[in-house]
């Protein structure tokens, strides 16, 4: 049983993701959000958080995840900010909770990125987003923590099917928040994610049969 600290809590796949961990036998959560009254209605369906802002320090982020056993970064500035949101962060934010990680003792961390971020030549739209992506993965693939990072294509609110496909390089697509949230519950412990990454789009396979082959 894994404690999985979700920075980003409050996001959508963050969201989505604090309710299947909050139900899972498997692992028990913890919630990193920016506000108390965020902190209230997570408390309010019995989910423990702590208060911390990636435009904080690194001490903060640490002692917000003192005690947890993974960290899964879900955050993001959102499509609404300027460039320099992004790069504090999707990027900055990130690399501050990557360096807590490894201050505290953290191993395994999951970065949600985004579908082709590996891949320059295929970058098309929101540069200064995918510029953060990229060598936010970069750092984590630096770090020596056991990583896993996750690019989803196009994110939709829709129900989960269950059925992704899932590899180094994939054509664009769009999958529902709830299966990438899925992905990540079902990656946290299987050895095969370690260390890898991997585009993630709806497909034909259910997500651990997948996951068994990139």
């Amino acid at each position: 049983m894994m404690n999985v600290f979700v920075v980003g809590a409050n996001g959508q796949i963050g969201r989505q993701l604090i309710d299947l961990l909050k139900d899972s036998k498997e692992h028990t959560v913890r919630a990193m959000v920016r506000k108390e009254e965020q902190a209230a209605a997570f408390e309010k369906i019995g989910v423990e958080t702590r208060l911390a802002d990636l435009e904080g320090s690194v001490d903060e982020i640490a002692e917000a995840a003192k005690g947890c056993d993974a960290i899964v970064f879900t955050a993001g500035s959102g499509g609404h900010t300027g460039a320099d949101k992004t790069l504090l962060i999707d990027l900055d934010g990130a690399a501050k909770t990557i360096e807590a990680a490894q201050k505290i003792g953290i191993k395994r961390f999951m970065m949600v990125s985004a579908i082709h971020a590996h891949r320059r030549e295929k970058w098309t739209a929101i540069k200064h987003y995918m510029v953060a992506k990229h060598h936010a993965d970069k750092i984590l693939e630096q770090s020596g923590l056991t990583y896993t990072i996750i690019r989803p294509g196009g994110l939709l609110n829709e129900p989960g099917t269950g059925k992704i496909s899932a590899a180094e390089d994939l054509e664009r697509g769009s999958i529902p928040r709830e299966d990438v949230a899925q992905t990540i519950i079902t990656a946290l412990a299987m050895e095969n994610t370690f260390n890898r990454s991997f585009d993630l789009v709806s497909g034909e396979k259910a997500i651990s049969d997948a996951l068994k082959q990139i």
